[in-house]
């Protein structure tokens, strides 16, 4: 009878905890694992992602962010294609295979544009900073935490939307109830069917920050599954 009257007494508190704690206590953290030495805001790193998808062969991106500098540059191998997207501040570069001035047709053909040198750069500073980045400008983080099972696997779930000018996707990160690492994280666009999950594991730590080593890659309507980025240090 006493330990029954103990687990139901640890159970209550465990569902109180988690309805207590809002939206901004789980995002802190979940920071504090992540990057518990605030390094994020200073990173100044390089990190190699090898991206598999189905058939089709790896690429390789040699990635280097210097945020205080407000430089990105991208250099990604496939077969025997060589693209390299760099931003410093407002100014960009585009190359393909080393020539940093290719004809237009071959412009059009691999996208090498702002644009795109943009995209990479929002793309690949978001999802490693993660989840420090959910504290920048223009994120609306949602305060009521839900207890959720996910994959046969219990997380508290963070919701998280944006405004306007940032982005109308709706985004679910998925925390260790215990350590606070992030593990899985989903988002969906205006049909409820849309969008996909991403499921992470293992760690690298660059520069001090906890980054997921092994990000894969799902449909939400049909779990199909896209592809996996592996992160590795440099050496």
């Amino acid at each position: 009878m006493k330990k029954l009257t103990l687990f139901l007494l640890l159970l209550c508190s465990t569902i109180s905890f988690s309805q207590e704690m809002s939206g901004n206590d789980l995002l802190e953290k979940a920071i504090q694992f992540h990057d518990p030495y605030k390094n994020w805001e200073t990173f100044n790193g390089v990190l190699l992602v090898t991206m598999e998808t189905p058939n089709k062969p790896n690429r390789i991106s040699n990635i280097s962010i210097h945020l205080p500098k407000e430089y990105f540059s991208v250099l990604a191998k496939r077969d025997t294609i060589i693209t390299e997207y760099t931003v410093s501040k407002n100014e960009c570069i585009a190359a393909l295979n080393g020539n940093k001035n290719p004809s237009e047709k071959l412009k059009k053909k691999y996208n090498l544009n702002c644009e795109r040198a943009n995209l990479y750069k929002n793309y690949y500073t978001y999802l490693y900073g993660l989840p420090m980045k959910l504290k920048d400008k223009g994120t609306i983080i949602h305060q009521k935490v839900e207890k959720r099972k996910f994959k046969g696997k219990e997380y508290l779930v963070l919701k998280a939307t944006y405004t306007k000018e940032v982005g109308q996707d709706t985004w679910y990160f998925y925390f260790n109830p215990k350590t606070y690492a992030m593990e899985v994280y989903q988002f969906f666009k205006e049909a409820e069917d849309s969008g996909e999950y991403i499921l992470l594991s293992g760690l690298e730590t660059i520069n001090g920050v906890k980054m997921p080593k092994v990000r894969s890659w799902y449909y939400n309507k049909d779990n199909k599954y896209l592809g996996t980025d592996i992160l590795s240090k440099t050496k």
